[in-house]
């Protein structure tokens, strides 16, 4: 059986836990952001729009209500990373709402899981720390 000096186990440990912490620090932290902004395509019409959603927000577009809860972007000096964690509703012929999709949207890979309906696409097109939409009211 192999021996270890206990005090070469432990100076083993530190410089491992030195490492960890400096790469956790030299993970850029990610940034949240009030605005989604989505891209829509109306499959009957050709339209196409963009459009500004605040977290929190319902908006709709078509028969689709959009609600982001969170939207997260990198440091611009980073790699782009954004993603939206969204729940998406359909608002049926009988008045109904139901809900079609309920997940995260990635930018950078907009087909990944982008909402594909019979007559309406959307997916997530950016996030942003301001809009030209002004904010809800809040009561």
């Amino acid at each position: 059986m192999l021996r270890i000096p206990r005090t070469l186990v432990t100076s083993g440990l530190a410089v491992i836990a030195a490492l960890m912490l400096g790469l956790s620090q030299a993970k850029a932290e990610r940034i949240s952001n009030p605005v989604a902004e989505f891209t829509g395509v109306d499959k009957i019409t050709g339209r196409i729009i963009t459009f500004d959603v605040y977290i929190d927000e319902t908006v709709q577009f078509g028969a689709l209500q959009v609600t982001p809860r969170v939207c997260y972007s990198r440091p611009i000096t980073e790699e782009p990373k954004t993603d939206s964690f969204v729940e998406v509703d359909e608002i049926t012929l009988d008045r109904k709402i139901r809900r079609i999709f309920t997940g995260w949207m990635f930018a950078e890979s907009p087909g990944l899981n982008a909402v594909e309906h019979a007559v309406y696409d959307v997916w997530l097109k950016a996030c942003k720390q301001s809009s030209d939409v002004p904010p809800p009211e809040t009561n």
